[in-house]
């Protein structure tokens, strides 16, 4: 278990670049495997989630070359190409994965487990296999086939059209991948609208996809076929590195290359709101996934308020809000963010313990918090609770606070963005 020690900055400065987005590395190599010939991705994220994703493919006899790399080659078989696993598919810590992947595996005709680390295990999944069983799939495990490990036998899918609760990609995903087995229309309506890259991604194959509103839709049994693609950076990664230039006034950050898909750069809007400065350049639109390089200058930042339609929008970003409205002249409210309980920790619970710790003032609610900015962190020892963006934003925090900063059990950042701390002390400024 690996601890970080960080010391206050004067400022951060420079150009840098963030790894490739997570969601959609997990889903160029889905379904590349579900296509038909080879698929090229550039910009592969080569960390611990997305190499889960291609181990559970390796493991149903999808050739992929490139392990270990940003650039992978995934020979695809067909939506009828994946084989019957050996062994039990661990997926580690990865949430996407299993969520994705139950809704690939409802369409097989085998059976297959699934399963992943004790985080995983107690992470909830009736939420995605309750839809599964619907349209067809036998699913059981323990609480009802609402924990991990899951037994999963699938085949003979019927369409549906599904009414989520809850604004949900993972949900929304995993049921149109399920869609691709079933003959006829499949189609999901939420709330709010989630992030939409499995649906830009299906068409870019070859699946004919259909948005009206908050509703999608796929028809059953396309012929995909392998392409290539770029993966952008990540702009939940980025934003732990854009609050922390946001916050320290006289800090100049340029980060390259970086996705800016509209269902996800509402953090942008959010930042500005705060009073963070923020410019793009290098804008380039015709893609399947948009990018630009974002510039972000530091300034005294304000309080915010956020309800849950933006929650919905900002919900891996919301960790590093938090430690920016530490430092914002005021009281800052999250509301309607209960979806942060049932991350890899209790991202609630996690942050008002650590904030505390920190000297700011953090009121936990039911589905939110309340933050009294303007108070001055003092340096200590903090847990990641072996969440990655947990441990990111503690340490972002100990760039403003007195003295040194030590965040305990931080080898998850692997997870997501294993360079970080090289990447913030190329920026740093002491």
């Amino acid at each position: 278990m690996g601890n970080l020690k960080i010391k206050p900055v004067k400022r951060l400065e420079g150009k840098i670049k963030v790894p490739g987005d997570k969601s959609i590395s997990h889903r160029a190599v889905m379904i590349g495997a579900l296509a038909e010939g080879k698929t090229e991705v550039e910009g592969f994220l080569n960390a611990e989630d997305c190499l889960n994703t291609v181990r559970a493919f390796q493991s149903m006899g999808i050739k992929i070359e490139g392990m270990g790399s940003e650039r992978l080659s995934i020979f695809g078989q067909g939506l009828s190409g994946l084989s019957e696993p050996g062994d039990i598919l661990d997926v580690g810590n990865s949430g996407t994965t299993m969520r994705l992947l139950l809704g690939i595996l409802a369409g097989q005709n085998f059976s297959a487990i699934i399963t992943g680390d004790d985080s995983l295990r107690q992470r909830p999944m009736k939420r995605v296999t309750e839809p599964l069983k619907e349209m067809g799939a036998l699913i059981s495990g323990p609480d009802q086939g609402n924990l991990a490990p899951l037994t999963i036998r699938g085949g003979n899918l019927k369409p549906i059209n599904y009414h989520c609760p809850i604004p949900s990609a993972q949900v929304k995903s995993a049921i149109l991948l399920a869609g691709l087995y079933a003959e006829g229309e499949t189609s999901v309506t939420e709330p709010a609208k989630s992030r939409d890259h499995t649906e830009r991604m299906l068409k870019l194959f070859g699946a004919e996809v259909a948005v009206d509103g908050l509703r999608v839709s796929v028809r059953g049994k396309p012929k995909l076929t392998g392409q290539s693609l770029t993966v952008p950076g990540d702009i939940s990664s980025a934003s732990f590195i854009m609050v922390a230039a946001g916050m320290i006034p006289g800090s100049r950050v340029t980060i390259t290359d970086v996705g800016i898909n509209p269902t996800r750069k509402e953090i942008l809007k959010t930042l500005e709101t705060i009073g963070v400065k923020i410019s793009l350049s290098q804008v380039r639109e015709n893609l399947v996934e948009p990018m630009a390089d974002i510039t972000v200058e530091g300034n005294e930042l304000q309080p915010i308020d956020l309800d849950s339609e933006v929650i919905a929008r900002i919900i891996d970003e919301i960790p590093a809000i938090a430690v920016a409205a530490t430092v914002a002249k005021g009281r800052s409210q999250i509301r309607g963010a209960s979806e942060l309980r049932v991350k890899e920790t209790d991202r609630l619970r996690a942050l008002a313990t650590n904030l505390t710790k920190l000297g700011a003032r953090v009121e936990e609610g039911e589905d939110g918090l309340i933050i009294q900015g303007g108070r001055h962190l003092i340096g200590t020892e903090v847990d990641s609770f072996g969440d990655h963006r947990m441990a990111m934003a503690m340490a972002v925090a100990g760039l403003v606070a007195e003295g040194e900063t030590t965040v305990t059990n931080t080898d998850c950042i692997n997870t997501s963005f294993p360079k970080f701390m090289d990447t913030l002390e190329r920026i740093a400024v002491y």
